[in-house]
């Protein structure tokens, strides 16, 4: 007798063939179904951040009883102190770059490697900047620096508090703009250090026999270049428009210079404005492909040949 096949009796079919050729109609339909609301949101993000600047574009060249012009943009590079302003907000980024990565990729460093609780520790103390409003911390800065030269006047360091505060380079600008850059710094390299196993790669370095700091520059820093350019680049934009400090300091970068220039030349004001987002944009791009290395540039390792396989 032919043996008889028993008929499953189970109401649920488990044939995945079934159930993956009723679902995926599903699924396309899903994904093909128009998000309108994103268009929406970004439609209106658009208009929010290019209305400004064309209607700023606009004022600067469009002058009453004389048509279209582009004065202001023509007297820029000729006016009086654009470019030693410009060139020395630049020198004071830099620095301020420099300082505050010279300041923080060690300390997160050495937090992964240490205790745990000394991550908080370090996290409160960077975020103090935002607490203090620039004002108090400009109007301390300014008491002691009124205040060191009565007291050190017959000391060495009577000639330090001269030198940070030498016009053509002050150094106190710096220290205050590293203060207020912290936050920013240590948010972007500890977003960059959460995604890389620190202790694995020192302890992997240490046992090849590298110091400490063949491991920071030559281990660690390889793999936070796009933190390391997030983190230069706000840094940067926040030197570059910076006003509130450098002002009541008495110095004049360019975020200073453009407000002075606004009462006499306030279409030319405009337009160095315009031209500083167009700068700050430009090394944007610049530190960004900076921090995202060329994987295509890397060579693929030849494949190791197994024994009996051709």
């Amino acid at each position: 007798m032919a043996a008889l096949t028993p008929l499953s009796t189970d109401p649920v079919s488990t044939d995945p063939v079934s159930t993956d050729s009723v679902a995926a109609p599903v699924r396309t339909a899903r994904r093909r179904r128009p998000r309108y609301w994103r268009g929406a949101v970004l439609t209106v993000a658009g208009l929010y951040f290019l209305t400004p600047l064309v209607s700023s574009f606009v004022f600067t060249v469009q002058v009453p009883n004389q048509g279209l012009t582009f004065a202001a943009y023509s007297g820029i590079l000729s006016a009086d102190g654009f470019t030693e302003s410009l060139f020395l907000s630049l020198s004071l980024a830099a620095a301020t770059i420099a300082l505050a990565l010279l300041l923080v990729v060690p300390a997160l460093v050495a937090v992964r490697l240490g205790p745990p609780r000394l991550r908080a520790v370090v996290e409160v103390v960077c975020m103090l900047p935002l607490v203090v409003p620039p004002i108090a911390l400009v109007t301390g800065i300014a008491t002691v620096l009124r205040w060191g030269p009565d007291h050190f006047s017959r000391t060495p360091l009577y000639q330090t508090f001269l030198a940070v505060q030498n016009e053509s380079f002050p150094v106190v600008l710096v220290l205050a703009y590293t203060v207020l850059a912290l936050p920013f710094v240590h948010r972007s390299l500890d977003a960059g250090l959460r995604a890389v196993d620190v202790p694995t790669l020192v302890e992997a370095a240490r046992n090849c026999g590298a110091g400490r700091l063949y491991v920071i520059l030559r281990v660690i820093l390889p793999n936070l270049r796009s933190s390391l350019a997030g983190a230069s680049f706000l840094t940067l934009a926040l030197v570059l428009g910076e006003y509130t400090v450098a002002s009541l300091l008495g110095f004049r970068p360019f975020a200073v210079w453009i407000v002075s220039v606004s009462g006499a030349e306030a279409r030319m004001s405009v337009a160095v404005s315009l031209l500083s987002l167009l700068i700050t944009w430009a090394l944007l791009l610049v530190l960004s492909r900076a921090g995202t290395g060329s994987s295509a540039a890397v060579p693929a390792a030849a494949p190791t040949p197994v024994p009996g396989k051709e």
